[in-house]
């Protein structure tokens, strides 16, 4: 055991370096549609989700007028706790929020859960009970963006005012704000270094955020807007676009590694061929395995090639609507997508026959040999 133990303490230092890669993608084998399980509960599209880090629980928001915010138990589908909303103006009075969440972020030690609506609001909850902390106010438009500093209580926000802000959660603390964005931010995403990366929307860039130096990269290589972004490790990062490309990024790279155009096929809008907008990105944190979603009626699984220089489209799962948000569990055995009959940011389009439901798609391997 004691062998056991250093290997795990070794790859965990690996981990944290962003150095070990898990190669899975290759043992993936395609989900059976037969197997996915549908949660329904949300009245409107779901906006948002995130998974416990013992991948017990899924919590997730939508666009419901009464903004209800859901913990689900995974095992057993069933729905543990609803938090509802109300008017504009009553969040005082109440415990949820009082328009659209956008966005939502957990602590690595799945303590806190942090939700970001179109009303400037953050909200703390206590993720066990649901019970409300803290309300943060001062971004200046809806907040677009959460993410926790892995390992810590440090929370990052992003906005639809061009900028990012750093918060103390454990201390009910405001810390910073960083500017540079040229238009609204579209997502957020931080892993366990003092740095988090944003997705700039219609500005056409990524930004690499050092908080300590209070410097900042800028990545350049999508046409469209920039709607999407996850981390794949503390070296690597995926972004989507609404021009239908996927990009994988180095963090020492202002161009992608690679891109894949067309990332979902084109769709006849108005007799006009436009590729299917990206709407979700997902990685296997420090792996070679990633997903996308899109309303192109599938979410795709990759394979990230060598040195993150190619992507190699894997299987494609059947799914109806926009595909809002995407997670894979921390042990890589399922996938949650969060569906909607519309884009979480807009309503630009409806897929009528879409539910407004929550998929669990179970990833099998193929038996590898020891």
């Amino acid at each position: 055991p004691a062998d056991l133990i250093g290997d795990r303490l070794k790859e965990d230092v690996l981990e944290q370096k962003g150095r070990l890669q898990r190669l899975v993608a290759k043992d993936v084998q395609p989900p059976d549609p037969a197997s996915i399980r549908v949660l329904r509960g949300h009245q409107l599209p779901v906006t948002c989700l995130v998974i416990s880090p013992d991948d017990r629980f899924i919590f997730s928001a939508s666009k419901d007028g009464s903004l209800i915010k859901c913990k689900w138990e995974v095992e057993s589908g069933k729905r543990l706790c609803v938090v509802p909303g109300g008017k504009k103006g009553t969040e005082e009075q109440h415990m949820g929020h009082a328009s659209h969440i956008l966005c939502m972020a957990i602590s690595s030690d799945g303590k806190y859960l942090a939700t970001g609506d179109r009303n400037k609001l953050i909200m703390i909850w206590d993720a066990d009970t649901c019970k409300r902390l803290h309300i943060f106010t001062g971004h200046r438009d809806a907040v677009s963006g959460l993410s926790f500093r892995k390992g810590t209580h440090q929370l990052y926000s992003a906005s639809h005012d061009r900028c990012v802000k750093v918060w103390n959660v454990a201390e009910n603390a405001y810390v910073e704000t960083l500017f540079g964005h040229q238009d609204v931010i579209t997502g957020l995403d931080s892993l366990s270094r003092e740095c988090c990366v944003t997705a700039g929307g219609r500005d056409g860039t990524v930004r690499l955020w050092k908080i300590p130096e209070e410097s900042q990269l800028v990545f350049y290589g999508h046409q469209g807007s920039i709607d999407c972004i996850q981390l794949i490790n503390e070296e690597h990062m995926v972004s989507g676009a609404d021009d239908g490309s996927v990009a994988l990024w180095g963090l020492t790279k202002k161009k992608p590694l690679a891109l894949a155009r067309q990332a979902h096929g084109m769709q006849d809008a108005q007799g006009l061929q436009q590729p299917y907008w990206i709407s979700a990105v997902a990685a296997l944190r420090n792996s070679d395995l990633l997903a996308t979603g899109s309303h192109s009626a599938s979410v795709k699984l990759w394979k990230c090639g060598e040195g993150f220089r190619k992507l190699e489209p894997l299987w494609d799962i059947p799914v109806v609507g926009f595909v809002n948000s995407l997670k894979f569990s921390a042990a890589g055995d399922f996938l949650v997508a969060g569906l909607g009959q519309e884009h979480r940011l807009g309503r630009w389009w409806r897929v009528k026959e879409a539910k407004n439901s929550i998929c669990i798609i179970p990833l099998k391997r193929r038996a590898t040999a020891p």
